[in-house]
């Protein structure tokens, strides 16, 4: 399997190659030459797998300058039970007749990104090796909250790196902020920076287009790559938890092989719900993907309207890893639904930078509306499902799961499909406890209690296990105190490399 640019600059890439990059040198992002198709038969087989069987199992067809015997290295060493609290690694629990939630946040970081970050090492690593390289690597982040954890736990101290994370300085959970400041390792750096998401990831972008920057890292032995979902090796393993909790839903009776089931994600950077798309092309049999925004809900007015607007305001919500304004991965979605047509990309992406928006012609809308149905969830509607979850069902859900239940009633509502639903739960509730303790015990119970103090009220009021990654947070050292302008993170990075 070969690898290409949306930006048509790069082609014929193997995927060691594309994943040691993280981006195409032209700016675009690495997507498959050709789609791989699964068969019926194939996906029955995965059933009676473990979540490591069918990893490798995904994986082998995308990763085939991998051999069989590094991707199992790769797959038992991100998912092992050292790492995630439930044997089942992604476990599938259902909620009502109608509803299963996919539980993506027993890792060590009580978030999904786990599920990509854990293996994006070992992946990077091998990939270094295999071509030949002998840089050092620097990992840069931009950080909505999850994924800067789940990336600095992941690459400490693996050897020839360095990891550097951008994250917005009050844009995240306290929870959040305390994983990363916190993080051990010799080789991590944590640094705030004053904005929002969308400043920090195009600050990062600006990096890695700074051609001078680049001479000098060379020049000393050092190479960028990226462990945001703009790299194709974090994009993949998500792939394998939708065909996952497929065969589980299988295994248990509700549905036969080749029973249509949607999925409901929500998203803001568009990697999650992509890897739904790759998968149903591949044959898993989806009746629809169903996007879910919060306020900042500029991907449900995309796929409603096929005008993508970034022109307008960014609104801080209690779902904090879906405040995004531009949604980085929809790149890949373009590249694919016009036909790996990357001048349309290109005009596309140009517009993006130059107007702050662009609208698809007419085809490619109607690809878009045939696989995708969009809403967003506000904040009171936010709250008022996590509550209502727990009075009907006992169970708690997050903020970001919470979007997805309530877009996924207003898809019902809607349209009237009963199909058999996926919801995608992105995060462990207890990592946005403020938030979910206020909607099931009420404004008072919280209010003048830290998030710390509530992980211990959350855990006793509602009878669930606060996660071992989380326990004691606050009593640990602060080891990260850095913090900048967007114009100053080219000067935290040349600082930490030694420019």
């Amino acid at each position: 399997m070969y690898y290409e640019s949306t930006r048509g600059g790069l082609k014929s890439v193997l995927s060691a190659e594309a994943i040691k990059m993280g981006i195409a040198p032209d700016g675009g992002l690495f997507v498959p030459e050709k789609s791989i198709k699964l068969s019926l038969d194939q996906i029955s087989s995965m059933i009676d797998m473990n979540y490591n069987e069918r990893a490798t199992y995904i994986l082998k067809h995308y990763l085939t300058d991998y051999s069989h015997d590094e991707l199992e290295e790769c797959v038992n060493n991100a998912y092992s039970q050292k790492k995630f609290e439930n044997p089942k690694i992604a476990p599938v629990k259902r909620l009502n007749e109608n509803v299963n939630v996919l539980e993506l946040w027993h890792g060590p970081t009580c978030a999904f990104k786990d599920m990509a970050l854990q293996i994006l090492p070992w992946f990077l690593t091998k990939a270094v090796k295999k071509t030949g390289d002998k840089a050092k690597i620097v990992i840069l982040v931009a950080t909505s909250g999850d994924t800067g954890k789940a990336a600095l736990e992941g690459f400490k101290d693996v050897e020839g790196t360095k990891i550097i994370v951008f994250y917005p300085q009050d844009g995240v959970s306290e929870v959040q902020k305390m994983q990363m400041i916190t993080q051990e390792g010799q080789n991590v750096y944590s640094i705030g920076v004053e904005g929002n998401f969308d400043d920090a990831q195009s600050g990062v972008k600006d990096i890695f287009g700074d051609t001078g920057l680049l001479e000098k890292m060379k020049d000393i032995n050092y190479k960028f790559s990226s462990a945001n979902s703009i790299n194709w090796g974090r994009l993949v393993p998500q792939i394998v938890y939708y065909f996952s909790a497929y065969a589980d839903i299988v295994k248990e009776g509700e549905i036969k092989v080749g029973d249509k089931v949607n999925f409901v994600v929500p998203t803001g950077n568009f990697g999650n719900i992509l890897a739904a798309y790759y998968a149903l092309e591949m044959g898993l049999p989806v009746n629809k993907l169903i996007c879910a925004s919060n306020d900042n809900n500029v991907l449900t007015d995309f796929i409603n309207t096929h005008i993508y607007d970034k022109n307008r305001e960014f609104i801080k919500t209690v779902s904090p890893s879906m405040d995004i304004l531009i949604s980085s991965n929809l790149e890949r979605l373009l590249f694919e639904l016009t036909d790996h047509n990357s001048g349309l990309v290109n005009m596309w992406m140009k517009e993006l930078k130059s107007e702050g928006k662009y609208c698809v012609d007419t085809k490619t809308g109607k690809k878009i509306s045939d696989l995708f149905w969009a809403g967003f969830s506000n904040e009171n509607e936010t709250l008022k499902t996590i509550e209502c979850i727990f009075r009907e069902y006992n169970y708690v859900v997050d903020t970001h799961t919470a979007v997805a239940i309530d877009v996924y009633d207003k898809y019902v509502i809607s349209t009237g499909d009963m199909t058999k639903t996926v919801i995608v739960s992105t995060a462990s509730p207890f990592k946005f406890n403020d938030s979910v303790a206020r909607a099931i015990l009420g404004e008072q119970f919280v209010n003048g209690k830290s998030e710390f103090e509530l992980l211990n009220d959350l855990s006793k009021e509602c009878s669930i296990n606060i996660p071992k990654p989380l326990k004691d947070l606050d009593k640990k050292d602060i080891k990260h105190k850095s913090f900048c302008t967007k114009s100053d993170m080219i000067l935290q990075v040349k600082k930490i490399i030694g420019i």
